[in-house]
């Protein structure tokens, strides 16, 4: 195989994590990520663009005329907006569904409406474009339940109601104070599934997938699941509680449906399907899909992975999938999310952030930035979530230490993250 030259979009801590894993390969020759963010080069094959992920045409563009080899595609809003489409457009190998197939994440309404259509396991649900009809079926439904506004909503689009208050308080921010903006012109009313929430990842060309290891999320704002859902406060991998007897129920019910319903009604897939499942006492259930990497759980992923990542992403762009095995480490890995005071309201920006060179020193540590920037040669805080500190370790109480040595290397005015990452799991034993 001659060396690739690869193009990764998106900005944050999924996207920094991919391009450390894709520079590890020496099939690479170069690196081109737009628009990057301030981490520092993890190999002198990275070369940042500054490009926006938005810029479909701009990218197609620059792709074509450096003779990019493979296409990766980290954030959802692209995909859902069709830069696969524009890429593949110039002939591009390209990792990350086309428009159609992302309207899995893309659309709430759609996916559970596909998920009913092809027997994969999720919780009841019904559709609504209006207020008032919303809010009657809500005050019905037992309680708790879940109301979901259909679009892109930055993980934030999910809200518990353990009453009617609650429910009609939720309604009201989305389809009236379109607190989420047109992602809530339509919205779920959901029932309220209970579990273990674990989020399952697999790779997959449209054919055959690969499921990668387990990753379990942490959504809420504070210690004990409490406040508000967020982007994500820290993932573990992997996840004692899906056992292989899980893993064989999810990649029958949930992966295989999933591609056989895609076949049907003749959507193309190759990119990732990342199913975020709640463990029911019933069983497992699909909450949603997600068309991508899942945020944080790439970060604890991706450094298990033994395989060389652009070779399987080359092969599920190339359609042989079918012939890739993946390898993992036995170590297991911790991610703990450093946030900016008040996320994931309004949050500060501009906080000079030190620490970074301490904490990539620890053992087993890597530091991946999400919300970023450079000023006057310093990095400060641009994001909600600012960074993701990684730690391998032979066991995962050891690997939760080491994250949390080198989270609290990190300063910067008002730092925020919890304390409890992996914390059921090494009570479980």
């Amino acid at each position: 195989m001659a060396r690739m030259n690869v193009l990764v979009v998106g900005g944050g801590g999924r996207e920094h994590a991919l391009v450390w894993k894709l520079a590890q390969s020496p099939k690479v020759r170069a690196i081109f990520w737009s628009p990057g963010n301030p981490a520092a080069p993890c190999d002198s094959k990275v070369e940042k663009l500054s490009l926006p992920a938005e810029d479909s045409d701009g990218l197609a563009r620059f792709a074509e005329a450096r003779k990019v080899d493979l296409a990766v595609i980290g954030p959802e809003a692209p995909l859902v907006a069709g830069l696969a489409n524009a890429l593949r457009a110039k002939g591009l190998k390209v990792f990350g569904p086309e428009r159609d197939g992302a309207r899995l994440e893309g659309s709430k309404v759609f996916s559970k409406r596909f998920f009913l259509r092809h027997g994969i396991p999720t919780g009841r649900a019904e559709m609504f474009s209006d207020f008032a009809s919303a809010l009657a079926f809500a005050r019905r439904h037992p309680k708790p339940l879940v109301v979901k506004a259909d679009g892109l909503a930055a993980g934030k689009g999910v809200l518990l109601c353990r009453d009617d208050a609650e429910a009609e308080r939720a309604l009201g921010q989305v389809m009236r104070e379109k607190a989420f903006g047109d992602a809530g012109r339509e919205v779920l009313v959901e029932e309220c599934l209970t579990g273990p929430e674990v989020s399952v990842m697999a790779i997959t060309d449209g054919l055959d997938f690969r499921v990668l290891a387990s990753a379990q999320d942490h959504k809420r704002v504070f210690d004990r699941d409490e406040g508000p859902n967020t982007g994500g406060m820290g993932a573990y991998s992997p996840a004692p509680v899906f056992t292989p007897e899980l893993e064989a129920r999810v990649r029958t019910e949930v992966f295989e449906r999933t591609l056989v319903g895609l076949k049907v009604e003749k959507i193309p897939f190759c990119g990732v399907l990342y199913a975020g499942m709640m463990l029911t006492p019933n069983g497992p259930k699909i909450l949603e899909y997600n068309c991508r990497f899942g945020d944080p759980e790439t970060q604890v992923v991706l450094p298990r992975l033994k395989s060389d990542l652009a070779e399987v992403l080359l092969a599920a762009c190339e359609g042989r999938l079918g012939n890739v095995a993946l390898e993992w480490t036995f170590e297991a890995a911790v991610c703990v999310v450093l946030a900016a005071g008040g996320y994931p309201g309004a949050f500060l920006k501009g906080d000079p952030i030190s620490g970074l060179d301490a904490a990539a020193a620890k053992p087993g540590a890597c530091v991946f930035h999400a919300g970023t920037a450079i000023r006057d040669s310093r990095t400060v805080t641009h994001g909600g979530r600012v960074l993701g500190v990684t730690a391998l370790g032979p066991t995962l109480r050891e690997a939760t230490a080491r994250a949390y040595a080198a989270a609290d290397a990190i300063a910067f005015d008002k730092k925020h993250c919890r304390r409890d990452i992996a914390a059921r799991a090494l009570a479980a034993g």
